[in-house]
């Protein structure tokens, strides 16, 4: 009885220091997740108040959840979708991986670094460091609406093959001390058997009991939970490891229709053990010395290296853009969890030693902080680094796109004078593109579209647009595209959805750039959008002042109606 009290007050001070300390850091504009690691560090006996000193209830605490969070992110992985990404998105996820653990693997031993002296340390930190976190990437970049842009698809196209690849080195970890190509083969038979059985049981079992209980939520999220926990049994009879289990069970949910609303019943039950992943990261936290915080830097420093080299120039080469590249490395820039999982499994099979286990760790709490700033800031981060290679001659703004940008008489290429320039395409520019191809297709040769994103580039061009790479926040990329002729400037993106820069100081800008254009911008606010308007601006699009009028006009209208039928 006196267990249990103890795992429900050690869980019950997770919770409230966790709230208490995230509280905290959105008061100071910092990252949650920081008040969630500061909180699991204050609980623990090494740096805090030592009010939580059951180290059982600790590991059940961190199994549970990384068994469920494995077993979330197996469901956000559907692999039909990655079939879709097409053949650049397979490249870039082979080859981020495999070159990161050769680079990893074949350059650490030169930093002179002692670690430990297991013969498979240097492999698990190979492994570790090539590994980026689902959980921080996709929750930061769902913040920052972020994730269905072409960098945002691709960080996470990297992060479900970085996934794949766990799973594949997850099955072999336990035949490393005797590495027989036929113990390696069984192990790989019983993973696809595994897969095999789940897959078969979600199409043919679990699709008639969620229609079944389609009625009640309750039985819905009992019955996934059931199925995690069934799928981490058997894969622990097997050999393999439960954690291994729970993302497999996951994926076999996610490849059919009703995936989706398991993840939406999931939700709540992932927050609360994700906060308790982070407290308990914080509660293992052993003091600092010196010589951990030096290898841990080390260590963060050649991560973040690895990231450029092996992700930036692959999707440089793959011709989606210099700045995709940097923002797709720069969104992966932390350590994985699931590096965590392999290291702890590695410990038991006495591959590690606890200290490189512990530098790890720390590596790990560091760079998903770090990691944090960094993804908030990605775009200035990215913008340093284009224009850097700029200066050798590498860029987005391809030879024919800057001659038609520096065009003076107005001329784009095409003999047509444009003189209506869109900066950004994003939700209102495409469907304005749609309006003007039904409506006003003569339009179309008058208009440049201006956007960092050359991934729209022939969508628009074979529409008979014009494409120009333009970045918003910086004013010498938009001196190149012809605005000083402009009779119009349209920017469809409000200030939520600007990086870098916001509609004021873009009205300033435009002012100096178009001194003869009317400027039409785009506000979330009406009262932004009168303070835009008397700073100069000849017109502001405030999309839910719009949609207020539709849905008035739409209700009186059919009001209006009823009456004269009656």
């Amino acid at each position: 009885m006196h267990g249990e009290e103890s795992l429900l007050q050690d869980i019950g001070l997770s919770i409230i220091f966790a709230t208490v300390l995230s509280h905290i850091a959105r008061v100071l504009k910092q990252p949650l997740i920081l008040g969630y690691i500061i909180g699991g560090a204050m609980l623990g006996k090494e740096m805090g108040f030592g009010f939580v000193t059951n180290e059982a209830s600790i590991e059940l605490i961190s199994e549970i959840g990384l068994i469920l969070l494995l077993f979330i992110i197996g469901l956000e992985i559907n692999l039909a979708e990655l079939a879709k990404m097409g053949k650049a998105m397979f490249t870039l996820g082979i080859l981020q991986f495999t070159l990161s653990v050769a680079f990893v693997y074949s350059v650490f031993p030169f930093f002179g670094l002692s670690i430990g002296s297991e013969k498979f340390d240097l492999l698990y930190i190979a492994v570790a460091l090539s590994l980026s976190s689902t959980l921080i990437v996709v929750k930061l970049l769902q913040d920052k609406v972020e994730i269905n842009t072409l960098s945002g698809k691709l960080t996470v196209g990297v992060l479900v093959f970085q996934d794949i690849w766990a799973i594949l080195f997850m099955g072999v970890q336990p035949n490393l001390n005797n590495p027989e190509i036929l113990k390696i083969l069984t192990s790989v038979g019983i993973i696809v058997l595994l897969i095999a059985f789940s897959f078969s049981v979600s199409r043919y079992v679990l699709a008639r009991l969620y229609k079944a209980c389609a009625s009640s939520p309750e039985l819905i999220l009992l019955t996934s939970i059931m199925w995690c926990f069934l799928v981490c049994g058997i894969a622990g009879e097997a050999g393999l490891s439960k954690e291994m289990g729970a993302l497999v069970a996951g994926m076999s949910i996610a490849a059919f229709p009703y995936g989706a609303d398991v993840i939406s019943k999931l939700i709540g039950i992932r927050d609360f053990f994700v906060t308790l992943f982070f407290v308990a990261l914080g509660l293992k936290v052993p003091l600092p010395s010196l010589e951990v915080i030096g290898l841990s830097a080390a260590i963060i420093t050649l991560m973040l290296f690895v990231r450029m080299i092996t992700i930036a120039p692959v999707i440089i080469k793959l011709n989606k853009g210099v700045r995709n590249g940097f923002l797709t490395a720069l969104n992966l820039a932390q350590i994985s969890e699931f590096s965590l999982v392999i290291l702890a499994l590695g410990a038991g099979f006495e591959h590690i030693t606890p200290k490189l286990q512990a530098v790890i760790l720390t590596s790990t709490i560091i760079a998903s902080v770090l990691s944090t700033y960094i993804i908030m800031f990605n775009h200035n981060i990215a913008a340093t680094f284009e224009r850097l290679l700029a200066r050798v001659g590498i860029s987005d703004q391809t030879e024919e796109s800057s001659k038609e940008g520096k065009a003076s008489d107005g001329g784009h290429g095409d003999g047509m004078v444009r003189d209506i320039i869109v900066l950004g395409y994003f939700r209102i520019a495409r469907a304005f593109v749609d309006y003007l191809e039904d409506l006003s297709p003569s339009l179309i040769k008058r208009i440049i579209i201006a956007d960092y994103n050359p991934a729209f580039k022939e969508e628009l061009t074979n529409k008979g647009f014009q494409w120009a790479y333009a970045d918003l926040a910086h004013p010498d990329s938009l001196s190149h595209i012809g605005l000083h002729d402009a009779s119009m400037v349209i920017c469809t993106i409000s200030d939520s959805f600007l990086k870098g820069t916001n509609n004021n100081r873009l009205l300033s800008t435009l002012s100096k750039l178009a001194p003869n254009a009317k400027i039409i911008l785009t506000s979330d606010e009406p009262g932004e959008a009168k303070k835009l308007v008397s700073d100069g601006a000849q017109k502001v699009i405030v999309p839910g002042v719009i949609t207020g009028e539709f849905l008035y006009d739409y209700i009186s209208r059919g009001m209006r109606n009823n009456e004269r039928v009656v």
